[in-house]
């Protein structure tokens, strides 16, 4: 007889189920009388019970109980069949009848250089007020030493605010007079304060960089506004001028980033590379926490070409040295990208003109693309418009004619404005493509340069899964959008910009298990990992997440402001909260050094702040009051995202609303 069938153990399991409801609680042993036979080394590590899982394993979608053993699930299913497999050694975990979910994967993180810097920024992330920004940044500066700056890089935008607007540079060097401050708003301007742009010796005399612009007085002195138009490379080099991490201090800093990720429910990410992001220089801190066994983030990562137009080079010497899916299941290669060649950078500044791409693009990128095939070699490619997109294709067609890429699951990033046409191409050839929820942070800007119409299908996520393209959710954090994944689900299935603006019809919105495979299963596809992980299946990864509220019954405005009470990795509790503090593996060390923003604010809407308590919870201050900016409208007051969306017959938004006296188009 199994020993599952056998009688006097399912007995005695039905007694322990009183104590087994107890709230969370682990069971070191349930059944210590039972010999140490061969077969009892098969016995489940974990038994997660009284659970609501959400499996998507399409042949067993629902489940109460799994078992876990060496890391992965070994059985799914009901209690009455989970239980009596345990063993004297078997944990069992109580989960209250709590949703759970399979840990999130995001598609397209820069988690390694996020890690690097993680620890030196304040994050505005969900910060609902600027009010409540800048008293965080007072108090950051406040014990922030010299030479340090405090620095805010992205994850927010000015449309989050009640104020809907950004701090200006006098409120910087009122709160900051001799301390460095930097603001990165997105891709498309940075803040300085005058310490700052003293720090990083821009004077009058400072050439204008090429592809962006300081912006001067009347008397030619920079005033501290930096503008990507549309070119970013001002606001990263000026960035990059600041003070870095000691190497152990980056080791703590990377590992507090994946705790803050772990606290939001994500097991895992494709890393897209990034500038100033050397290989393998760049990469020894993750490598370092890689070989010592403290990932609690699984990750594949891309390499992102740093020197142009000799980005062959880069590859030559990189499909030399170096092997696809080289590592395993916590830190694997993934091939090229994002950054393939600098002749093809379709910088995604909607308040600026869609950039023409050089018309040596083509021959840049097949020279690069011909040593990716040839060396099976997938690759991710950087491409908002559809006109990128489409020359783009014409290249890898062309390769495709003499180095087949069938196989290689290769993709395009972002998307915003691709076409039928090109999804069509792109399914041809066996690629994908990679959303993310930028447009939850520009599509403000999106609609004031466009109009609404054209923000409906923005990107077309929904027609791209009905014609059967491979396709995946991400965020593009740090610092064009958060890090937050419920930010990205929320966006998908409301169709609302963090700012609060429809800008997707409910035509063109996925229902929430749409929503949800595309931020697990679908990812698998992009790391070639398919059935490895993305559902709760016996055989796969033992990765999941019991958010804090039901994500299939809450209200879809609750979503965006989820969180983990209890995240796995590989069986293992990284992230613990409430009722399942006691069962967290993943705490770390205090973050370094001690004036770090991670050690008072936390994260994501300043979640640790003891003092003041979250920006997130504060009561929301009154918009119409609070809007600072300079253009108060006759006809919508303050609510410029407002008047943005509205529907009237022309081309030309904001010329029209001007001749009928609306002046939100001067914001």
């Amino acid at each position: 007889m199994s020993p599952s069938a056998d009688p006097s153990r399912r007995r005695l399991l039905g007694a322990l189920g009183a104590t087994l409801a107890a709230p969370g609680l682990a069971v070191a042993s349930l059944s210590s009388n039972m010999s140490n036979t061969p077969d009892t080394l098969q016995r489940p590590d974990l038994i997660l019970r009284n659970g609501r899982f959400t499996t998507l394993d399409r042949a067993n979608p629902v489940a109460d109980a799994v078992a876990i053993k060496d890391g992965r699930f070994t059985r799914v299913g009901r209690a009455e069949d989970v239980l009596p497999l345990a063993g004297s050694a078997t944990r069992v975990i109580d989960l209250q009848g709590k949703r759970v979910l399979p840990g999130l994967i995001d598609n397209h993180l820069h988690i390694i250089r996020g890690g690097l810097n993680f620890n030196m920024e304040l994050r505005w992330d969900g910060v609902r007020s600027l009010a409540d920004a800048m008293s965080m940044l007072k108090r950051q500066v406040a014990i922030t030493p010299a030479p340090q700056w405090v620095r805010v890089v992205g994850g927010f935008t000015e449309h989050q605010f009640v104020e809907k607007r950004l701090p200006t540079i006098e409120e910087l060097n009122a709160v900051a007079p001799d301390t460095p401050v930097f603001i990165l708003h997105l891709y498309d301007r940075a803040l300085l304060n005058g310490a700052a742009m003293r720090a990083v010796g821009y004077t009058k005399d400072t050439p204008a960089p090429p592809g962006g612009e300081i912006v001067r007085d009347s008397a030619g002195n920079p005033t501290g506004l930096l503008l990507a138009k549309p070119n970013a490379a001002i606001l990263y080099a000026t960035l990059a001028k600041g003070p870095k991490l000691p190497f152990d201090y980056q080791l703590n800093s990377t590992r507090h980033f994946m705790r803050e990720l772990n606290r939001l429910g994500v097991t895992g990410a494709i890393d897209a590379g990034g500038g100033n992001q050397n290989y393998p220089d760049d990469y020894e801190v993750i490598q370092k926490l890689a070989d010592d066994g403290q990932l609690t983030i699984r990750l594949a990562y891309n390499l992102f070409t740093q020197k142009p137009k000799q980005e062959k080079e880069d590859f030559l010497n990189w499909t030399a040295n170096s092997k696809y899916k080289q590592g395993d299941d916590y830190f694997r290669h993934n091939g090229a990208g994002e950054m393939l060649v600098f002749s093809a950078a379709d910088f995604e500044d909607f308040r600026q003109p869609r950039p023409e791409m050089a018309p040596e693009m083509e021959g840049d990128l097949e020279g690069v693309v011909r040593i990716l095939a040839q060396n099976r070699w997938p690759w991710r490619m950087h491409a908002t418009y559809d006109e990128t997109i489409s020359r783009s294709l014409d290249v890898f067609e062309k390769v495709n004619k003499d180095t087949p890429l069938a196989g290689l699951n290769w993709f395009f990033d972002h998307a915003e404005t691709i076409s039928e046409k090109s999804m069509d191409r792109i399914a041809a050839l066996g690629g994908g493509v990679a959303v993310q929820h930028r447009m939850a942070y520009q599509g403000e800007y999106f609609v004031e340069r466009y109009g609404a119409a054209a923000a409906e299908a923005t990107p077309p996520v929904k027609r791209m899964l009905e014609r059967g393209l491979k396709v995946s959710a991400g965020t593009d954090a740090t610092r064009v959008a958060s890090y937050n994944p419920w930010v990205s689900l929320s966006w998908l299935v409301t169709g609302k910009t963090v700012g609060g603006l429809q800008i997707t019809p409910q035509r063109n919105l996925l229902d929430r298990e749409q929503a949800l495979r595309m931020w697990t299963e679908n990812v698998t596809w992009f790391s070639n990992e398919e059935g490895k992980k993305g559902r709760i299946q016996a055989g796969q990864l033992a990765d999941l997440v019991v958010p804090d509220r039901d994500f299939f019954a809450c209200p879809e405005s609750d979503i965006a402001d989820t969180t983990a009470l209890l995240t796995m990795v590989g069986g293992k509790v990284v992230y613990g909260a409430g009722v399942f503090a006691s069962h967290d593996e993943g705490s770390v060390p205090p973050a370094m050094p001690d004036w770090s923003p991670a050690r008072t604010f936390g994260g994501y809407a300043g979640w640790a702040d003891k003092k003041e308590g979250a920006p997130l919870q504060k009561v929301m201050r009154n918009a119409a009051a609070s809007c600072g900016c300079a253009n108060n409208c006759n006809v919508h007051g303050h609510s410029h995202a407002t008047a943005w969306s509205s529907k009237l017959p022309v081309g030309d938004l904001k010329s029209f609303w001007g001749a009928l006296g609306c002046a939100c188009w001067a914001v």
